[in-house]
């Protein structure tokens, strides 16, 4: 087997792992990078911002059973994250309100991650594609290195001072989502590159890493239901984004979540009711302000209920909101109930009361007709669940201490969101360069 050895060995070429890699060879350490896939990227090459909360208390406020130490690192570090994306020759354009808190800046990832690929190259780093990574080798309780075999079948060992496990989750592996996400997570459609199999993750523990809590939820949204992604641009342009402003009913004809508080929210409480599917009804005020309106400012505004019925999915047109009692048998809700709950839901709007469950942001009755009704189920783009680091990166033992030599960023980490969430991209935008940084320390360490 041939030997080699590098400062810092990555395995996983997404944000996190390009970012860290782009960030070490600037800083003047030799860098090899291992990815499964054909080309660099991964599911950041389908996003558009970074973004996060804009402080503390913000973060607290919506995510306040994260970690701590996590959730200070990623807010006191994302001006850096972002002064580092123009810093390489990156536009990153000015801070925009994202959801209803978040604050965050819009760029080409595309550009972003082949611009990394490109200064890893000329930095001398080395870049293996199509190479899957066996095992981590572990040495007196430290990693130094990883085994690694190509497409052709060739091996080779990287001796490595620090390792950054970077391979973006496990939502491709149907047996590690419904073991740590719910049991009914292999019902959802992938939202994101399929290469992100948990092999960070299962390279990782074997090592002796700590993992999150189990019911830390997944980050994801709502989609028409029966309809197939037929590319990546359908990860956003199938996204039901629109539902903060519409309601949502299950199979029984229940509100069941406040569905104002964010899409990605209701998708988590979704997967939990009867076979994960549920009807959201939105009216023309609805329709005229958020379907076919931008999500954020500068976005492409896409008419995702044209779309669903382009493409075979469950929608209906009530032109009153009487129609919506005649919902076909087959779809498996009772068309009178879903009616009477519309209705009740607007004589409490109209009167100021309170519904339940609640409304804390938009709160206007759905009395426009017509409705537009799309049968929805979720997706998953990535688990919260994932290997334990501290603030400087460094995956964590069962006992809390760092694990020698092993670093890990992006979606492969746990901890940071629970049943929350403000930003992956700047999470691996940020703990990339934290990796970059900590792999430096320990590579000039006496």
């Amino acid at each position: 087997m041939h030997t080699e050895a590098v400062d810092l060995l990555i395995i996983g070429a997404g944000m996190a792992g390009l970012t860290a890699g782009a960030r070490a060879v600037r800083d003047g350490l030799s860098v090899a990078i291992v990815e499964i896939g054909r080309d660099v990227g991964g599911s950041a090459r389908f996003a558009g911002y970074a973004w996060t909360a804009p402080s503390h208390d913000v973060m607290d406020e919506h995510n306040p059973h994260g970690d701590i130490a996590l959730k200070r690192a990623l807010v006191d570090r994302f001006a850096d994250g972002v002064s580092w994306i123009r810093s390489i020759g990156v536009e990153a354009k000015d801070a925009q309100r994202v959801l209803s808190f978040g604050r965050g800046h819009q760029f080409d990832t595309n550009h972003y991650v082949d611009t990394c690929r490109r200064l890893i190259l000329e930095g001398g780093g080395e870049l293996l594609l199509e190479t899957d990574t066996e095992r981590l080798v572990v040495e007196q309780g430290v990693v130094t290195g990883a085994d690694l075999r190509a497409a052709d079948g060739t091996r080779r060992q990287v001796r490595a001072r620090s390792t950054l496990i970077a391979t973006g989750g496990f939502q491709g592996d149907l047996a590690l989502r419904g073991a740590h996400v719910h049991p009914h997570a292999d019902r959802m459609q992938l939202r994101s590159n399929p290469h992100s199999r948990g092999g960070g993750y299962r390279l990782a523990t074997q090592a002796g890493a700590a993992t999150s809590q189990d019911d830390a939820g997944f980050y994801g949204h709502l989609i028409p239901s029966g309809i197939p992604f037929a590319d990546p641009a359908d990860f956003v342009d199938m996204s039901l984004y629109y539902s903060e402003h519409a309601l949502l009913f299950n199979l029984r004809g229940e509100r069941f979540t406040d569905e104002t508080l964010g899409d990605h929210l209701t998708a988590m409480a979704l997967l939990e009711q009867p076979e994960s599917r549920g009807l959201l009804i939105a009216d023309a005020r609805v329709f005229r302000d958020w379907i076919v309106g931008s999500y954020v400012e500068g976005a492409v505004a896409v008419d995702k209920f044209a779309l669903a019925s382009k493409r075979g999915g469950r929608v209906g047109l009530a032109e009153d909101l009487d129609e919506l009692a005649y919902l076909p048998e087959e779809w498996g809700y009772g068309g009178e109930s879903i009616r009477n709950a519309v209705k009740l839901f607007n004589e409490h709007a109209s009167a100021g009361a309170e519904p339940a469950p609640g409304r804390k942001l938009d709160r206007l009755p759905l009395d426009e007709p017509p409705y537009y009704v799309i049968e929805t189920v979720p997706a998953i783009t990535f688990p919260f669940h994932g290997v334990r680091i501290d603030d400087r990166a460094r995956v964590l033992r069962e006992d809390g201490r760092p694990l020698g030599g092993l670093l890990a960023a992006g979606s492969d980490t746990g901890g940071l969101w629970h049943r929350a969430y403000a930003g992956g991209l700047a999470s691996a935008l940020v703990f990339g360069l934290t990796a970059a940084k900590t792999a430096t320390e320990m590579t000039h360490r006496p």
